[in-house]
């Protein structure tokens, strides 16, 4: 971290427990930085703090930091039951949930307290066993968290502290409503300490802070400007044939290493990934869509340097810190302006410097008006140069899909067996097991007459009946033309019967 981007007040000198200095230190901090020295001395007194500051500025470590000082200088209610955890930290996404449970390990390695980490896609036993065993902190997801309150496996009723996290993200991703459960359902305002986080703090979710806050601080730092003086933001206007060539040429110049491009939907961020594999390039996509296992591993593949590109929708906009990443790109401009700030701003992080290279495609350049009024400011603009336009060798096909069948349905697309119609072995005159499909009756015989047989006669036989033939069966079809010229171009003989001997 730069000391330009350090304030001059030092962790030491604020009233912090012992425990969690140790864990400042062993992480190799010593100064505040703006937004934590705004806001942890108001927290450390125990007053509620609103803060808006810059992504990647330290406001995951500010808010860690009051927690434990309040866990470990309140020891709480005595009758506190074994499965209420005393401290807890709502995200809107897994991978800032991921995010905070790390940077908690790091900060309370000392403190002795129990930490726990609960969202949606993976570990859900294990995920309850662990809450039922009683933990200090709760940090999670909305969706997992009521999930598992529901079903009694934790209490509410003893939270010393509550922390929303991107606050303004829980209403762009619908989770207001879950929000305000959970909030509910926590001590009242005055008995917890409270804390509000975000890159930006809109009127809503203000008006959540004072519903929901003991007449919170508001702090803001350097809110008329969106976005770090130490990113290098430029602009380009390819064509969309020249999207791709440009990205690769672009790629090789800088010798990407940890880079992000950024792109506006699942079936792009696909293609990109053949594409820039087929191309040499170490590259992943993530999206929504992709299992949360993968998903984690694909962050610690990036994060370690084993993957040099990083595809991502806007699902990786936020909460991710990734130290070191050098540029961004934004392969298609996001269609909200606030997006824009998010995603180049995962790099020059903590006073680094990095680079944003954005493509004005004619799909997406309707949005560049509002992201540059929102921003302050006009992004350079960039003359493309041909040398920049790499030759791109054509991904092979992508691999075909299975759509996953409907109820009672195969995946060959039949019900029953595989490949085949079944009226089931319990479905009447149905055939068990699915077996083939009984071949199409024979013309019907010219009608001689009444043939409907008399009440309790005996049924045709076979032999007898205009329609069978020998064995009781329906006679083949009859054949045309057509049908006979393609079975003597096989050497077949007459139609049902053997080849014919020539």
């Amino acid at each position: 971290m730069s000391d330009a981007h350090l304030s001059q007040l030092t962790f030491d000198s604020l009233n912090i427990p012992a425990p969690v200095k140790q864990g400042i230190a062993a992480l190799g901090y010593s100064r505040c930085t703006p937004i934590q020295a705004q806001t942890l001395p108001l927290a450390l007194a125990g007053r509620d703090v609103a803060g808006q500051a810059q992504t990647g500025t330290g406001k995951t470590a500010a808010f860690l930091i009051a927690l434990f000082n309040r866990l470990l200088t309140d020891p709480g209610s005595a009758d506190r039951p074994q499965n209420a955890p005393r401290a807890i930290v709502i995200a809107p996404t897994r991978e800032l949930a991921v995010q905070i449970h790390s940077d908690a390990e790091g900060l309370g390695k000392y403190t002795g307290l129990k930490l726990a980490i609960v969202f949606g896609g993976v570990d859900y036993e294990k995920q309850r066993r662990v809450l039922e065993e009683g933990v200090d902190v709760l940090i999670g997801t909305p969706g997992r968290i009521i999930d598992y309150f529901k079903q009694h496996v934790f209490d509410l009723r003893h939270i010393q502290v509550a922390v929303m996290d991107e606050a303004d993200r829980m209403f762009d991703l619908g989770f207001i409503k879950d929000i305000r459960f959970i909030l509910r359902r926590l001590p009242h305002p005055t008995y917890r300490l409270n804390m509000m986080f975000s890159a930006t703090l809109s009127h809503r979710v203000l008006e959540l802070a004072y519903e929901h806050m003991n007449n919170p601080e508001l702090i803001r730092i350097e809110p008329d400007k969106m976005t770090v003086d130490r990113v290098r933001q430029v602009l380009y206007f390819p064509s969309t044939e020249e999207k791709i060539p440009l990205l690769m040429g672009l790629l090789r110049r800088i010798d990407a290493r940890r880079t992000m491009v950024f792109v506006n939907t699942r079936r792009v961020a696909e293609v990109l990934e053949r594409t820039l594999t087929a191309n040499g390039f170490v590259a992943q996509a993530i999206s929504g869509d992709v299992p949360q296992t993968k998903r984690l591993k694909m962050m610690r593949d990036f994060h370690n340097g084993d993957v040099a590109v990083l595809i991502a929708t806007d699902v990786a906009s936020r909460g991710l810190h990734i130290p070191d990443v050098s540029h961004v790109f934004n392969f298609d401009l996001p269609n909200d302006a606030e997006d824009y700030v998010h995603r180049i701003g995962r790099t020059a992080r903590a006073g680094a410097e990095g680079d944003a290279i954005s493509f004005g495609c004619e799909e997406y350049a309707i949005s560049l008006p509002d992201i540059e009024q929102y921003i302050g400011h006009q992004i350079p603009r960039a003359a493309i140069d041909a040398a920049d336009l790499a030759a791109v060798t054509a991904p092979p096909p992508a691999p075909w899909r299975e759509r996953a069948p409907r109820p009672g349905q195969s995946r060959s697309g039949g019900r029953g067996a595989p490949g085949a119609r079944s009226g089931g072995p319990h479905r009447p005159g149905g055939r068990p097991g699915g077996g083939p499909r009984r071949p199409p009756a024979g013309p019907r015989a010219p009608h001689t007459g009444s043939t409907t047989p008399h009440a309790g006669s005996a049924p045709h036989s076979g032999a007898s009946s205009p329609r069978g033939t020998a064995e009781g069966g329906d006679a083949p079809p009859k054949e045309g033309p057509t049908r006979r010229r393609r079975r003597r171009n096989r050497g077949g003989g007459p139609a049902g019967g053997a080849p014919a001997i020539t």
